[in-house]
């Protein structure tokens, strides 16, 4: 590990996807309570898995009450849902009605059915996928090339992409994978090759720098230095519950190697904002209420907490997510983080 080390970071993608998001809105050419199907019209055709007819096994499908809007999308409400953490949808897909998440690259998961009513209920899922789709329709460019110009040219991330050129290579971190008796295996590094499909859920390489740079940006407001990429309202509105009475629910992992059961993300996120967890309680040692925070499956993990002016990125590259050692580390860092308060106010209100 060296400090400019490339780290895939799996689903801490989807902030910087939100953020893209509510850019566009900023400009007026999205607006949040807007059906997504009137900018991604193929949503429009959109089923809702109703589970399989006992006799015949055929999944049974039917239109929704409502299409997905963009706000639900962000915030998870939508009704997509994720193959390994749904068994229903997992069942589906091992029918062959839709490709799989970790077959190819090419987007086609996006054709698998929601699991509930938009709105019903909060269940993580491929929504920011669809996301990334929308900014590319409505700005005309690749998701990435949106990122670089919008996003990181701005904020200096000269080291985020989907792409990794070949000369930086060589500084990406192996994944290692937990064994049964408790030790690791390096897994065998696949070559890398030119993206097809970029995903606004999950596509980006980054270093923790790089990231904190990001997550800066959003502590302050939407800015970073002199560069505002955000106004200080959106970053309001990205902060705030977004999901009423409904809660975030435990996400049970139906493929162990790659997430474990009753995956976690440190904090006591119970909310979700536009793109973030949110803890409605402080963590005692650790973090105030109302911080935001999310993670990518390599058990790559951040938080923000704007009442304190900190903020915090931490990365790994393990599997399953959620294991065991990686959540002690995250939360040791954490308490190490707020051990003394004195030394966040003289560091002008940063952790690195």
């Amino acid at each position: 590990m060296t400090v400019d080390s490339i780290f895939r970071i799996a689903s801490m993608t989807k902030p910087i996807t939100s953020v893209a998001v509510m850019q566009l809105v900023e400009s007026g050419r999205v607006k949040l309570d807007e059906p997504a199907a009137t900018y991604l019209p193929e949503l429009s055709h959109v089923q809702v898995l109703e589970g399989f007819d006992a006799s015949t096994g055929k999944a049974k499908l039917r239109p929704p009450k409502t299409i997905p809007t963009v706000r639900q999308l962000l915030s998870h409400t939508s009704g997509f849902a994720y193959e390994f953490f749904d068994p229903e949808l997992h069942g589906y897909v091992a029918t062959g009605a839709v490709p799989s998440l970790f077959q190819g690259d090419d987007g086609g998961f996006l054709k698998a059915p929601l699991l509930f009513d938009p709105g019903s209920r909060w269940e993580y899922g491929i929504s920011t996928d669809w996301l990334g789709k929308l900014v590319e329709k409505v700005s005309g460019q690749t998701l990435e090339g949106y990122f670089r110009q919008h996003i990181f040219q701005p904020l200096g991330m000269t080291d985020t992409f989907f792409d990794v050129s070949p000369e930086k290579q060589a500084r990406v971190v192996a994944v290692h994978q937990r064994q049964e008796d408790g030790s690791f295996l390096e897994l065998s590094a696949e070559p890398f090759k030119p993206v097809r499909f970029f995903s606004g859920g999950g596509g980006l390489y980054s270093t923790a720098s790089d990231y904190l740079k990001f997550a800066r940006m959003l502590l302050d407001g939407g800015k970073l230095g002199n560069k505002r990429i955000l106004q200080s309202a959106t970053v309001d509105q990205m902060s705030r519950n977004q999901i009423g009475d409904l809660m975030l629910v435990e996400l049970r992992s139906s493929v162990p190697q790659f997430a474990k059961d009753s995956s976690r993300i440190p904090g006591s996120l119970d909310k979700f904002g536009l793109g973030f967890g949110i803890n409605t309680k402080p963590v005692e040692g650790g973090r105030s209420r109302g911080s935001l925070a999310w993670a990518g499956i390599y058990n790559t993990f951040f938080w923000i907490d704007p009442p304190r002016k900190t903020c915090a990125v931490i990365m790994m590259q393990i599997l399953p997510f959620s294991d065991d050692a990686a959540i002690s580390v995250v939360e040791h860092f954490e308490r190490a983080v707020y051990a003394n308060p004195a030394d966040i106010v003289a560091s002008g209100g940063r952790s690195n």
